[in-house]
Parts: structure tokens; sequence; C-alpha cells
């Protein structure tokens, strides 16, 4: 009961292996700009919105508190949690697209 073909490459299986690979770099792409785009946000809140822009948002406030000020305790923390939980849903949706 020897199959001919076992051993053998054939046409067929190197054009799956193909759609496979540019499956895979198509992930790889998404989920690289998802952490691109999660870390742009990130550092804009921590670096900005804490320590540069603080004397611009502390005009605005946020009841008895200024807003930079808020942001540098309190504000940074609660966006980096929020963006703990968007990575987390989002990869579950590039996960289920590409079948991870």
């Amino acid at each position: 009961m020897n199959n001919p073909r076992q051993g053998y490459i054939t046409q067929e299986m190197v054009e799956l292996e193909e759609i496979q690979q540019d499956r895979n770099r198509a992930y790889w792409r998404a989920n690289v700009r998802l952490i691109s785009n999660l870390l742009i946000i990130w550092g804009f809140v921590s670096l900005g919105c804490s320590i540069l822009f603080v004397p611009l948002l502390n005009h605005i406030q946020l009841g008895n508190v200024p807003l930079g000020f808020w942001m540098a305790q309190q504000g940074s923390i609660f966006v980096f949690v929020i963006l703990i939980f968007v990575y987390a849903i989002q990869m579950d949706k590039l996960d289920r697209k590409y079948r991870k």
C-alpha cells in the first residue's frame, strides 16, 4: 500500500503553504499595527498629557482638581488599563479573523 506521492511535494502543497504564509504575514502586520497604535496613544497620554501639556491642561478643572495634575496622578493609569482591555478585545477579533 505504498502511495506513489508519499514523500513528494506537490504544487498544491506549495500553494497551500504560500497561502498560509500570506495569512501569517497579514496577521503579524495587523498585530504590529495594533500594538504601534496603542503605544502611540499610551506615549501621548503618559508623556504628553502627564508632563508636556500639564500647563495647558491645568486651565481645565476636573471637579476641584486641575486636569493636568489629575492626568499625571490618575488619568494616565486609567488610560493604560483601558488600553489593555482594548488590546485584548482587538486581539480576540484578529485571532478569530485569522483563525489563530
